[in-house]
């Protein structure tokens, strides 16, 4: 830590006349460098560069956490686990995630591809535009990452050693934990909560079904280490175009369930879903917003669902998990088909309620989204909320109703009805 301090614009370029490499993308003399502090997340500091020859992004890990400053203290090794988790993906995901040029393990600074004119998927979402394939991309996205990390393609020292790596990254394991699995749940001085909205945080907090289903994905998180995850795999960590898909900010990586990536990026397309409606629009165009984003959903789904079981037929001897060896004649490899099949379905129940548990956090918690921000009635707001509450407390309590993406997105219409009582009887799934 001796040697780090926090860069500003001009110890960025600082940092960049030091590397041959990062001199020659940029091109022509330092002093015609354009730098931009466009720091939006809630962690890092991140700036976009651009010379006569070409731009980076430098991105660095602050000693606390951006949005709540000194007050937060963080390790700053977060961006290490970034640039190693980029690293170990590359080969499975390609152009799905960004180039990195360069990690300095001293100054915690990654240089990586700059992406523009790529526009945060969320941005997108709350302005009602659509991207076809971002579901399609993010479906082959994790599909590769959690299938090529998992003990179904990957030796036992590989996964051994996946362990060993990312189970360091302890301080973002804490957020993750506090932020997502705790204090939602209960009584916190970090959590946000309209004041219209307690009776729904009260409802919640108190119900031992709930509380349980909770428990039994907070030990799933901790106990069930199937994959590499990227760990905080929203609409804000996806940058777009209508021709390209890129995945960033992986400093929240962890090995644990596979169903935790494929639950977040489904959490922020039913997010969006419960706000559109509140953004403003004719009703004809908020219906045919809402349905486009029910095809992603259904289409997402069932993308990764086929992937993840067409890359494990695939791998057949790599992993130790299920080697096709162990299946030898044509009635065991039909067994070993029906295994693949419960496991990636087992993945997509555990999504289920990983989706519910994000939800709740970006309305009860500490970390809250635009999506619902943006819309400036608090009333409106509070209503928007309560329906995606509704929601995701079915999705906690009656699992076993949600084993296919028809269903999920069959029953969102039913909590349209719901509002700010949790006892109403349109609060729950007709």
């Amino acid at each position: 830590m001796s040697q780090y301090r926090v860069l500003n614009t001009a110890g960025v370029v600082d940092w960049l006349v030091g590397s041959p490499e990062l001199r020659a993308r940029l091109g022509g003399a330092p002093e015609a460098w354009r730098v931009r502090d466009v720091a939006d997340g809630n962690l890092n500091s991140v700036f976009l560069v651009d010379g006569p020859a070409g731009g980076v992004c430098v991105k660095q890990s602050l000693p606390w956490v951006r949005v709540a400053g000194e007050s937060w203290p963080l390790d700053v090794e977060r961006v290490r686990f970034e640039a190693a988790y980029f690293a170990r993906v590359a080969p499975f995901v390609g152009p799905l995630a960004p180039e990195i040029y360069r990690f300095d393990p001293e100054l915690r600074v990654i240089a990586m591809e700059k992406l523009e004119p790529h526009i945060i998927l969320r941005k997108e979402l709350i302005a009602g535009r659509r991207y076809p394939r971002v579901a399609a991309d993010i479906a082959e996205y994790i599909a590769q990452a959690t299938l090529k990390t998992s003990d179904l393609s990957a030796p036992f020292e590989t996964r051994a050693a996946d362990l060993s790596l990312f189970s360091q990254n302890l301080a973002l394991q804490r957020i993750t934990v506090d932020l997502v699995f705790t204090d939602p749940w209960a009584v916190s001085e970090r959590n946000k909560i309209l004041p219209s909205l307690q009776p729904w945080a009260v409802a919640l907090r108190n119900d031992l079904e709930v509380k349980s289903a909770v428990a039994r994905l907070r030990l799933a998180y901790l106990t069930k280490a199937q994959s590499l995850l990227h760990g905080d795999l929203h609409s804000g960590s996806i940058m777009a175009i209508p021709e390209q898909t890129k995945v960033i900010d992986g400093e929240f990586a962890w090995v644990g369930p596979s169903g935790f990536d494929v639950g977040h990026f489904l959490a922020h397309l039913v997010i969006a879903w419960f706000a559109k409606p509140f953004h403003g629009g004719a009703a004809n165009e908020v219906a045919a917003y809402r349905a486009d984003l029910e095809t992603d959903i259904v289409e997402f789904w069932r993308l990764f669902r086929r992937r993840f079981l067409e890359l494990a037929a695939s791998a057949a001897n790599a992993g130790d998990g299920l080697p096709a060896g162990h299946f030898g004649d044509p009635a065991a490899a039909a067994r070993r088909a029906a295994l693949l099949e419960a496991y990636v379905d087992d993945v997509l129940a555990d999504a289920v309620g990983f989706l519910a548990l994000e939800v709740t956090r970006r309305i009860l918690g500490y970390a809250q989204v635009a999506d619902f921000l943006a819309i400036a009635d608090e009333r409106a707001q509070a209503l928007a909320k309560a329906r995606a509450l509704a929601f995701a407390r079915s999705l906690l309590v009656e699992p076993q109703a949600y084993r296919s993406p028809a269903n999920l997105v069959g029953a969102l219409e039913t909590f349209d009805r719901a509002g700010l009582d949790p006892g109403d009887p349109a609060a729950l799934r007709a």
